[in-house]
C-alpha cells in the first residue's frame, strides 16, 4: 500500500494511483486503455506507412504530420508501462530512477508534440496567405531542417529535467498524483530544497505558452486573408484545410489547460476530475489525431480504402 514515510531515510519505491474510487473495475478500465493504446499505436504506424511508401503524400504538410505521429507514438509508449501496471496488474509502484525517466521522455514528446502542431499552423499559413510560393518556401530540405531544429530545442529544453530531480532528496513522501509520472509532481515529493526545478518547470510551461500563442497568431492572420476573399464558397473551401489541424489543436490543449486550471483552483476538490483529465492528455491525442487525419484528408482515406478493397478481393 502506497505510504507517506515521515522517516529521513531516502524512499525507494514512489507508487502511482489509477483512478480513485473505481479500483474494483481496473479490469475493465484496463480493457478500455489497452485498447485506446492499440488504436493509436495502429493508427499513427498506418499514417507513417502510408507517408513513407505513397510518393503522392511527399509534401511539407505530411511530412509534417509524420511528426506528429511519431510524437503520438513517443507519448503513447511512454506512458503504456505505467498504466497498464496499475490498471491490468494493480502494481502501482516505480523506482525513483524509473520515474524520472518516464517523466523525461513524457515531457519530451510532449514539448514535440507542441512544437509540431506551431510547425503545421505556420504551413497553414504558408498555404492560404502565399500558395504561389508554398513549394518554394517549404522544400523538402527545409522541412527537414526546421524538423531537426526543432527537435534539438526540445532535448535540450527538457533534458535538465532529469538531472535536476536526480540531485533531489525524497525521504518523507512517496504517493504521485497521477498514473505516470511527471516533472511538477515528483518535484513536489522532496525534501530538500527544488527551488530551481520550480523555477525552470515554469520556464518550459512558458515555452508551451508561446507555442499556444503563435498558433493562435497564425490562425488569425489566416482568419483575415480568408475574410479578405469575396467567395463564400472558397472560405469555406480553405477553412476546411485547416479543421484537421485544429482539432489537433484542442484535443491536446484542451486537457493541458484544464489540467493547469484544477491544479490552480480547484486542487483540494476530488482528485478523480483531476486523474482523468491527465490521463486524457496522454490517451486521447494520440487516439484522435490519424482518425480525424485519416477522415478529413481525402488522399490519406482514399489509400486506406484502396488497401482495404485490395485485400477484400
Amino acid at each position: 500500500m502506497p505510504i507517506f514515510n515521515t522517516s529521513e531515510n531516502e524512499i525507494s519505491t514512489f507508487f502511482l494511483i489509477g483512478i480513485p474510487g473505481m479500483e474494483p473495475a481496473n479490469i475493465w478500465v484496463s480493457i478500455t486503455v489497452c485498447l485506446m493504446y492499440l488504436v493509436a499505436i495502429l493508427g499513427n504506424c498506418t499514417i507513417l506507412f502510408f507517408i513513407k511508401t505513397e510518393p503522392s503524400l511527399h509534401e511539407p504538410m505530411y511530412f509534417f504530420l509524420s511528426m506528429l505521429a511519431v510524437s503520438d507514438l513517443g507519448l503513447s509508449f511512454s506512458s503504456l508501462p505505467t498504466m497498464l501496471k496499475i490498471f491490468l496488474f494493480n502494481a502501482p509502484g516505480i523506482s525513483p530512477d524509473a520515474c524520472i525517466a518516464q517523466e523525461f521522455f513524457i515531457h519530451e514528446f510532449s514539448a514535440m508534440e507542441s512544437s509540431v502542431l506551431l510547425i503545421m499552423s505556420f504551413d497553414r499559413f504558408i498555404a492560404i496567405c502565399n500558395p504561389l510560393r508554398y513549394t518554394s518556401i517549404l522544400t523538402n530540405a527545409r522541412v527537414t531542417k526546421i524538423g531537426l531544429v526543432f527537435f534539438l530545442k526540445n532535448v535540450l529544453l527538457i533534458l535538465p529535467f532529469p538531472f535536476t530531480l536526480k540531485h533531489l532528496r525524497y525521504c518523507k513522501k512517496n504517493l504521485l498524483s497521477h498514473s505516470y509520472c511527471l516533472h511538477q509532481d515528483v518535484m513536489k515529493l522532496a525534501c530538500s530544497e527544488n527551488k530551481v526545478n520550480f523555477i525552470y518547470g515554469l520556464f518550459v510551461a512558458l515555452t508551451g505558452i508561446l507555442d499556444l500563442t503563435f498558433i493562435f497568431m497564425s490562425y488569425m492572420l489566416i482568419l483575415k486573408a480568408v475574410l479578405s476573399i469575396a467567395s463564400k464558397k472558397e472560405r469555406l473551401k480553405l477553412l476546411n484545410t485547416c479543421i484537421s489541424h485544429l482539432c489537433a489543436v484542442l484535443t491536446f490543449y484542451i486537457p493541458i489547460v484544464s489540467l493547469a486550471i484544477i491544479h490552480r483552483f480547484a486542487k483540494h476538490r476530488s482528485s478523480i476530475i483531476r486523474v482523468l483529465m491527465a490521463d486524457v492528455f496522454l490517451l486521447v491525442p494520440p487516439l484522435m489525431n490519424p482518425i480525424v487525419y485519416c477522415v478529413k484528408s481525402q488522399q490519406i482515406r482514399n489509400l486506406v480504402l484502396e488497401k482495404l478493397c485490395r485485400k477484400h478481393n
